[in-house]
């Protein structure tokens, strides 16, 4: 009996600093409830809103309250620092917007809207698990929690063809990408014998050293170790080649949820990225040569540079033939999945600071984007990029903001997605001085030409809105809802202000460096 009593012990006191995942668990238990009382009740969307919120809320008091040391809870399970801190707040504002948004719109019918609520709340607390997981198996389960109850909300509307067919594709791409994933997981562990991640770099850097004439088999076991496992990251982020899923269900999926999943998944397994490749494949040393040695001598930074070039390139060449906004917006989200791995491929504190500056910059102007998506087609009932023809007449507010976040989304100056962009190259440009700046400096070259390919389609969509006549004879003023103006408001503000005063948004992602390795 006194042999478990340390394990009940570390349990409590790791459940002490585990308040905001369980205010999410309970709080999606609550919604689910709450849901099934106020069927009939007139005031049901309102009362469910505010219940949404107040979950998301609790969890964003309780989490102010967590501690500025890291540490690691349940027998090094999960991971409790200020990085994983960072995105749990970038995950708790993705899932505020997104109730907001639902709430306005009409994706969602009233019978429904609880159960998209409460499904959301388990979405956001699978997140939550990905920022701070730092076992292989917690890394598993907090995936495919994400990714189940996603399969679920891709193809939330009932009848609809595109949302079955997006959804069917999600769960039969996310299927592979988990199976393959776990295979990966499988050859890590018996090849070190752990599941912590904060113990495999010593130990595969123990286990390539006793290997002798066995040393070649056991270099190629690790090699497919880890790109089996990195396939279920790419999955994640939306990378080329494991992107083909996107386009499909972000068009099928009700819209609310398309923004939400084009940037909290995204961050959370860039999260998961930066720690296992920073923690788990880090060697005795620090920086790119601890970690290419952890891979059997392959540098890894150029491997993942090469996949940055690929999927921002394929992004941007296929958003130019869209017509469909949700489609446009789902290429160019695998176009900043490739941006965003810049930061990842340079192997340095500047290049975790530049993806979580990016992130966080990213929710905003991409949710934003959405919401003029969502007003739009609900006046329209189209989604098509020809009934933007004419929407500064329309709805002037609409078009300035959907034109501040297009230009935002390309980088340009002086709006807030150019300081993302702008630490992203730059985490790049320190690495060119190195042992393998060509390679660095290739990658920023095709970043910088990508930029300019995105330039073009976005710009079509301006020239369509202020510059194009009409598609129709005398279209009717679009009138939108007064909560999306002030949600458009308060973004375009966000990417204006922070565009010539990021000062505050960096200084936060370089106090949260902590990272447990």
């Amino acid at each position: 009996m006194e042999s478990y009593l340390p394990l009940v012990s570390e349990n409590l006191r790791s459940a002490l600093w585990f308040q905001p995942e369980m205010a999410l668990t309970f709080g999606t238990l609550f919604l689910f409830v709450i849901d099934l009382f106020w069927k009939k009740s007139p005031r049901r969307v309102a009362y469910l809103t505010m219940g949404a919120l107040a979950v998301l809320g609790v969890a964003a008091w309780l989490l102010a309250r967590q501690p500025d040391d890291a540490q690691t809870l349940f027998n090094g399970m999960v991971a409790n620092d200020a990085f994983a801190n960072f995105f749990k707040w970038l995950f708790l504002g993705a899932g505020a917007l997104t109730v907001l948004v639902a709430s306005l719109g009409k994706d969602f019918p009233s019978q429904r809207i609880g159960e998209f609520y409460a499904l959301l709340a388990a979405v956001v607390l699978g997140m939550f698990m990905m920022a701070s997981a730092t076992d292989l198996l917690m890394i598993y389960l907090s995936i495919e929690l994400v990714s189940m109850v996603s399969y679920v909300l891709a193809g939330f509307r009932k009848g609809d063809r595109k949302a079955a067919e997006g959804s069917l594709k999600y769960v039969i791409y996310g299927g592979v990408a988990s199976g393959v994933m776990l295979f990966g997981m499988s050859y890590l562990y018996g090849l070190t014998g752990t599941t912590s991640i904060l113990e495999l770099g010593a130990r595969i850097q123990a286990v390539q050293a006793a290997s002798g004439a066995s040393l070649a088999a056991t270099k190629i076991a690790l090699v497919v170790a880890i790109v089996f496992v990195t396939a279920g990251f790419g999955y994640k982020v939306a990378a080329v080649p494991w992107h083909m899923w996107c386009p499909d269900v972000y068009e099928g999926a009700p819209t609310p949820f398309t923004a939400f999943l084009s940037v909290g998944p995204k961050a959370a397994g860039f999260a998961l990225a930066l720690r296992f490749f920073h923690s788990a494949l880090a060697g005795p040393g620090s920086g790119e040569a601890g970690l290419a040695d952890a891979l059997s001598g392959i540098p890894w930074p150029a491997v993942v540079g090469v996949i940055a070039a690929v999927t921002m390139t394929l992004g941007n060449l296929t958003a130019l033939g869209q017509t469909n906004l949700k489609r446009l917006l789902a290429y160019s989200s695998i176009a900043h999945a490739g941006y965003t791995l810049m930061g990842l491929s340079a192997v340095s504190g500047r290049g975790i600071q530049a993806v979580m500056i990016y992130m966080l910059i990213y929710l905003v102007m991409n949710v934003g984007a959405f919401v003029v998506v969502i007003l739009v087609a609900e006046s329209t009932g189209s989604e098509s990029i020809l009934d933007y023809k004419g929407l500064a007449r329309r709805h002037p507010l609409a078009a300035v903001t959907f034109a501040i976040f297009l230009f935002s989304l390309t980088g340009l100056p002086p709006f807030a997605g150019f300081a993302g962009k702008w630490y992203l190259f730059y985490a790049v440009f320190e690495r060119i001085g190195g042992p393998s700046g060509v390679w660095y400096g290739m990658l920023a070259l095709v970043g910088a030409l990508n930029t300019a390919v995105s330039l073009y389609y976005y710009v079509r969509i301006v020239r369509a809105m202020f510059i194009d006549p009409p598609y129709v004879e005398n279209p009717e003023p679009i009138r939108a809802r007064v909560g999306y103006q002030l949600i458009l408001g308060g973004a375009s503000a966000f990417v204006l202000v922070f565009g010539l005063w990021w000062t505050p948004i960096v200084e936060w992602a370089g106090a949260s460096l902590q990272l447990m390795r």
